[in-house]
C-alpha cells in the first residue's frame, strides 16, 4: 500500500527579505494576488481525500481560498524559534551572531531556546510517518516553506544540512509517495520536449 502526500507551500505573507521566523502574520495582497493566478491549477488538488494545513493564518487562509477546507495539524506548524520568534534572520543576526551561526551549523544546536533543527524535521517526518495508509490514498497539505523543506529532508533521508539548500516557493507544489519509513520524491510535470526533436 502506498500514499500520495502534495504538499502545497502557503502563498507569502510578506516579501522574501521581510519573512520572520515563526511568522503568523495574515496573507498580503500579493499573496491573495498569487492565489487567484494560480488557483486553476491547484484548485484539483481538492480532490485528495484527506486535505490538512498548517495553523498558521497563511496556511489556514491559502487552504481556504483554495477549497480545501484542510484540517488544521498541529505537527506542521513553523519550527519553534524560540526567543527568535518574529524577528527576521537580518535581525536575529544582528542581535546573536554567534548564536546564528551555531545553529546555521549545528542540526542539534538550539541557541534560540527553542527547536532544534533535528528536532524539526524529526516532528514533520512523525507526522509524515503517520498518515492514514490505504492503497491509492491522497493528501495534500498546506504548509509553510520551511515545513515542506523538512518534509522533504526527512522522507529522502538526506542529511540536516540539506535543508538549507532546499527552495520552496510560494504556492509550489511537492508530491512525495510511498509508506512510512520508505519515500520517494514524485515529479508530475509534464515532459518538456526538447528543441531538438
Amino acid at each position: 500500500m502506498s500514499l500520495r502526500v502534495t504538499f502545497v507551500a502557503a502563498a507569502r505573507s510578506s516579501s522574501l527579505l521581510a519573512e520572520r521566523f515563526e511568522d503568523d502574520r495574515p496573507l498580503d495582497q500579493a499573496g491573495w494576488d498569487e492565489v487567484q493566478r494560480f488557483a486553476h491549477d491547484l484548485v484539483p488538488l481538492s480532490a485528495a481525500e484527506l486535505r490538512y494545513c498548517s495553523p498558521t493564518p497563511r496556511s489556514r487562509a491559502t487552504g481556504e481560498a483554495l477549497g480545501y477546507a484542510p484540517l488544521v495539524q498541529l505537527a506542521l506548524r513553523d519550527c519553534d524559534m524560540g526567543r527568535w520568534r518574529g524577528l527576521t534572520l537580518g535581525e536575529a543576526m544582528a542581535r546573536e551572531p554567534a548564536a546564528v551561526d551555531s545553529w546555521l551549523a549545528d542540526p542539534r544546536a538550539t541557541p534560540h531556546g527553542g527547536e532544534s533543527l533535528l528536532a524539526f524535521i524529526g516532528r514533520v517526518g512523525g507526522w509524515l510517518d503517520t498518515r492514514p495508509v490505504d492503497d491509492g490514498c491522497r493528501v495534500v497539505a498546506v504548509a509553510e516553506p520551511s515545513v515542506i523543506r523538512a518534509a522533504l529532508v526527512y522522507a529522502l533521508k538526506a542529511p540536516p544540512a540539506t535543508y538549507w539548500n532546499l527552495d520552496v516557493c510560494p504556492l509550489s507544489t511537492t508530491t512525495v509517495s510511498g509508506r512510512a519509513g520508505r519515500w520517494n520524491l514524485r515529479f508530475d510535470g509534464a515532459p518538456i520536449q526538447p528543441s531538438w526533436a
